[in-house]
């Protein structure tokens, strides 16, 4: 390949990280001219189109797709290689890509990526926060944070987080002033809080009890993808709320918010951080790896005490 062309591989893998020229120059410190010409220059080698433009959006083509599927590997690998030469102190140094779930804020980035990196100044991390799932070996990530449902079953999985639960949660206020809900039905005539997912729709309200399960659309006066907006809202007597316990146990612990239905409010596996297991472990990852295991899940406690 043209003696530059690795260098064009990693701009390929930031557009697609970012999903935009724009954010893929900004991630490499470069113009979004310079990475437009390497995008076409590659292009043009190859005598392929690899994504498709508008004035709006960036997307890959079915050949960029492929394409991007055998690169995001090899890009990997070469990039571990070349840290682990660097790491010749036995101090972790490099960079550590992790791709989480939006609105995961201090329950991961206070809790843990600081203390991770006071303790390896040599380590540089790069978080990219989005709905959608991904091949993170694909796209050239180190490792991914996801719900213990969504990890695929070929990567090893960490517990950051104890099992979690959905609560069904309003003000004292707003019960007082729309009745409390005795039954799972009785939330259909309420005013929501919803959660607009990455296909679009709004998410479903699963209640469970002995077996007996609800999927609820129940009417949002206000949706959003954004978790810490719903608090507020639901927090401002405006609606009722299927919020994760985690977020606002704060709240419920000191009467601020009230919830209901608590015996159809069954817990779920909490978040985990995953990997490949069929691969060599970078350092700066396991770092990582060790420094959880360290602290065990969060809210803090020992990870036999949860396991137990």
């Amino acid at each position: 390949m043209h003696r530059s062309g690795l260098t064009e591989l990693e701009v390929v893998m930031a557009v697609v990280r970012r999903g935009s020229f724009r954010g893929a120059a900004q991630e490499l410190g470069m113009s979004a001219t310079a990475v437009s010409n390497a995008i076409a220059g590659l292009e043009s080698r190859l005598q392929t189109r690899l994504f498709n433009r508008t004035t709006r959006s960036v997307a890959l083509t079915d050949a960029g797709q492929r394409f991007v599927a055998r690169i995001g590997p090899a890009l990997q690998e070469i990039r571990q290689a070349s840290e682990e030469i660097h790491s010749d102190s036995g101090e972790p140094a490099g960079t550590l890509r992790l791709n989480v779930p939006n609105n995961i804020g201090a329950l991961f980035l206070d809790e843990l990526l600081i203390d991770y990196m006071r303790r390896y100044p040599k380590m540089r991390v790069e978080t990219v926060s989005e709905a959608r799932m991904i091949d993170i070996v694909a796209e050239g990530y180190d490792a991914g944070i996801r719900l213990a449902e969504s990890v695929p079953q070929d990567m090893i999985a960490i517990p950051l987080t104890k099992d979690l639960r959905q609560r069904v949660v309003a003000t004292p206020d707003y019960f007082a002033r729309y009745g409390t809900p005795e039954t799972p039905d009785d939330l259909l005539h309420h005013q929501g809080v919803g959660m607009r997912m990455s296909h679009g729709g709004i998410y479903r309200w699963e209640l469970e009890r002995r077996g007996e399960r609800y999927e609820l659309a129940v009417p949002p006066r206000f949706a959003t993808s954004d978790l810490h907006a719903s608090i507020r809202v639901v927090k401002a007597g405006l609606g009722i709320g299927f919020l994760p316990e985690l977020y606002i146990q704060q709240e419920l612990d000191g009467g601020e918010l009230v919830s209901v239905l608590d015996e159809w409010a069954q817990p779920f596996g909490g978040l985990r951080l995953y990997y490949p297991g069929h691969r060599h472990v970078p350092p700066g990852l396991r770092a990582l790896v060790a420094l959880v295991r360290e602290r065990g899940v969060y809210p803090h406690a020992p990870l036999a005490d949860i396991m137990a």
